[in-house]
């Protein structure tokens, strides 16, 4: 029988492997290069997965020390912005990946039952447990790599 919660670590697991093997051997114009007005270059969706990395350690960390905590939304255009997404450095961006979801899945692996079905209150997406959170992490994160792929 499928264990979700294995599938989840699984899948967390694989991202940043498949994630340096997309973007090996772009060339620094490739990597920078918005496809269209609006759209992310490559760059700019690897720091976009190292910042909801970030967020989303932390989401879960309050998620098994709070009752039900508040889990805000976040502009990821702004945020791109304000962390110049386009100048940041490739190796740094998926180095910062590396140690933030190790840290992650060291928190997901120490788990039982019942810290799988603690739960927070997302801003846009209502109450969650950390199952249903990192599904949603897992499946956004797929969603990427495929953007990444069609950008190269």
């Amino acid at each position: 029988m499928l264990d979700r919660r294995v599938e989840i670590t699984k899948t967390l697991r694989a991202t940043p492997v498949v994630l340096r093997t997309l973007v090996s051997g772009v060339d620094d114009g490739r990597l920078r290069r918005r496809p269209a007005s609006g759209e992310w270059a490559i760059i700019e969706v690897v720091a976009h997965l190292a910042d909801t990395e970030e967020r989303a350690l932390g989401r879960v960390r309050r998620m098994l020390v709070e009752d039900d905590p508040e889990l805000a939304p976040f502009d990821q255009e702004a945020l791109a912005e304000e962390r110049h997404y386009l100048e940041l450095d490739l190796e740094e961006e998926l180095a910062r990946l590396d140690e933030l979801r190790r840290q992650h899945l060291a928190e997901l692996e120490a788990l039982d039952g019942s810290g799988w079905a603690r739960t927070g209150r997302h801003g846009e997406h209502g109450v969650m447990s950390v199952e249903l959170y990192e599904t949603h992490v897992a499946a956004e994160e797929v969603d990427h790599l495929a953007q990444i792929a069609r950008l190269r």
